[in-house]
């Protein structure tokens, strides 16, 4: 972290962080990032997604694992903008998926924002836990806690 450690990320620094691509990504922005402690991720629903042609047909809903899978990335965004891990080989494992609740169906035209905060972990640490909860306009459609292994290989 230095003093110009940036308060949110774009799709391009998303990329040069984490990974994941299409149709893995599942996090379009990254906002209101304090360092080592919260963020907001951005994820706009749109019916171009793949999930949405069997879950279900006729009726498309983003699946609960997916929600928590982009409350990660979003948690992963923040850790790796806090610690300036641009263009370094990083990768996240989740460890556990603790009480996750479901409130809310997400479908197309839905824009999911991702309220995560560290619960436990410490600049280089390995091992991180984060609170998550995924509202779309106010209304919460998801909450968890979820613990990840942070992978610096490279």
């Amino acid at each position: 972290m230095t003093a110009e450690t940036p308060t949110s990320a774009d799709i391009d620094l998303i990329q040069r962080i984490i990974p994941h691509r299409y149709p893995f990504l599942l996090v379009d922005k990254v906002r209101d990032i304090v360092p080592f402690k919260s963020a907001v991720g951005i994820k706009n629903v749109t019916m171009n997604e793949p999930h949405f042609q069997g879950h279900f047909p006729g009726v498309p809903i983003m699946p609960g694992v997916t929600i928590i899978e982009a409350m990660a990335q979003a948690s992963a965004v923040m850790v790796g903008v806090s610690a300036d891990l641009a263009d370094k080989k990083f990768l996240v494992y989740f460890m556990a998926i603790d009480g996750a609740k479901f409130r809310r169906k997400v479908g197309p035209g839905d824009v999911l924002e991702l309220h995560v905060e560290v619960i436990r972990g410490k600049p280089g640490g390995k091992v991180w836990k984060f609170r998550g909860r995924a509202e779309v306009e106010g209304d919460l459609a998801c909450e968890a806690e979820f613990t990840a292994m942070m992978d610096l290989t490279g």
